[in-house]
């Protein structure tokens, strides 16, 4: 956690980082949609308010029983406190956007809010001579989030959340047809006991006018009493029926898995306003073990849709079926010449009617240069964490410049089998010209010793 004092009393200003994917959206002909990532920032305001920066290794998904998103690095956490400096909302969570437009070629793209740059939160406000709370949240060039909280005599209730962005910057939104401000507003009223922090860890989503929200790991507690936060948490639904964990090791399956046979090659592809701009090739093969039950999974390419998007440094493909909300493949760029797969996340619904929920965004699979593709033919697994992998066949990816719909020459994942090989003969070749030489220096040692005893 980082926290940094603010200088003159009844203020603080902190440092919070993190980051977010983006989702497809509804096919609405409206210019919004919107993905979103959180950076660093410093807040100053009236009340004193205290965000912290707290690492969320590969969690789950559920925010105010809003909102999906993919993984998330980072957990936003807000403890606003009153003239007393008693804690009167505390709140922490993880979110993103992901926004759909119209560009001024009459076609429909969408957008990922990459980074919260420069995010500033005045305007919360604790509530504490009124029935009314707020969490306000201003990031980009006129992008903002508010969640409105409103109490009762013995409940308090997320009333209402409205996100607003600003297509023209042409930064974000270079071709957006339609310029300005456009807000999107969703009435929540979902009501919590008072004295209770409420809890969502599953997936939740928010979808309006092609603006998608999402919210997971949801800790949040409106009109706190006497200054101490809850330990008595009030569930969502979701949380009540499904497991949203990312376990550190592998529970001992206590069935055995029948072997699953090769999956079903599937092409997948992504585009924005000059072509295509991703291109993938595979079979999936899904391991997830839960509850210490282990099941495989093969991905059907015949019935599962694909969407995404590409940016200059980060790229999405997203998969999606009837039983799959989501599995999101993220790539990045590194040092401005490689590329590699970043983050995965995925929800689903399990047999048992569960959903199962997991994100990772500190992955490091398929290397290869920048204008180049990956390509692996021989399984591979992608261990996303303890508890789900991904088994990959035929493998060929390439999530950044492509050049007429068209893979560029692949770098195969056996050249880093050769790469791992020849620090290994050059070690055996040393290894044994050191024998050779201590072998050669122990003979002549003996011989030298002979003569001497014959003289």
């Amino acid at each position: 956690m980082t926290r940094a004092e603010a200088p003159s009393p009844g203020f603080c200003s902190t440092v919070i980082g993190g980051r977010w994917l983006s989702f497809p959206v509804s096919p609405e002909p409206f210019p919004w949609c919107c993905c979103c990532r959180h950076r660093r920032h410093r807040l100053l305001c009236g009340n004193m308010v205290c965000f912290r920066l707290s690492p969320v290794p590969g969690s789950g998904l559920v925010l105010l029983c809003l909102v999906l998103g993919a993984v998330s690095s980072y957990a936003l956490e807000l403890n606003l406190t009153d003239s007393e400096k008693a804690t009167c909302l505390y709140a922490k969570w993880q979110m993103n956007f992901t926004i759909c437009y119209e560009t001024t070629s009459k076609n429909f793209t969408t957008v990922n809010i990459s980074d919260l740059g420069n995010a500033t939160y005045s305007g919360s406000i604790c509530g504490d001579y009124q029935n009314t709370s707020k969490i306000a949240v201003q990031f980009e060039s006129g992008f903002s989030w508010v969640v409105n909280f409103t109490k009762e005599v013995s409940t308090y209730s997320i009333d209402s959340i409205s996100f607003t962005y600003d297509t023209r910057d042409n930064t974000i939104f270079p071709d957006a047809k339609d310029k300005g401000l456009f807000t999107v507003y969703d009435t929540v009223a979902f009501g919590i006991p008072l004295n209770d922090i409420f809890r969502c860890n599953s997936i939740s989503t928010l979808e309006k006018k092609c603006v998608t929200q999402h919210y997971w790991d949801v800790h949040v507690q409106a009109f706190v009493q006497n200054g101490t936060v809850s330990t008595k948490e009030f569930l969502c639904d979701k949380d009540k029926t499904s497991t949203t964990v990312v376990p550190t090791t592998v529970p001992s399956p206590t069935t055995t898995l029948t072997p699953k046979e090769k999956p079903e090659i599937g092409s997948y592809s992504v585009n924005n306003g000059n072509g295509t701009c991703l291109l993938a090739t595979m079979g999936l093969q899904l391991n997830i073990t839960q509850d210490k039950v282990a099941s495989v999974i093969n991905i059907n390419p015949n019935t599962t849709d694909f969407t995404g998007s590409c940016h200059s440094h980060t790229a999405l493909l997203r998969l999606n079926s009837s039983n799959i909300k989501c599995l999101d493949f993220v790539f990045a760029v590194e040092n401005e010449n490689r590329f590699y797969l970043k983050e995965v996340n995925v929800s689903m619904y399990l047999v048992n009617g569960s959903v199962f929920s997991i994100a990772n965004n500190s992955l490091t699979y398929w290397d290869a240069p920048l204008g180049s593709s990956y390509m692996c033919n021989k399984e591979q697994t992608v261990s996303v964490s303890g508890a789900f992998q991904i088994n990959t066949f035929d493998l060929r990816v390439q999530p950044f410049n492509v050049v007429e719909g068209k893979y560029s020459t692949a770098q195969d994942c056996s050249a880093d089998d050769d790469n791992f090989l020849v620090p290994i003969a050059v070690g055996a070749a040393l290894a044994g010209v050191l024998v050779v030489v201590l072998l050669s220096y122990f003979i002549g040692l003996k011989r030298h010793h002979a003569g001497y005893e014959q003289f």
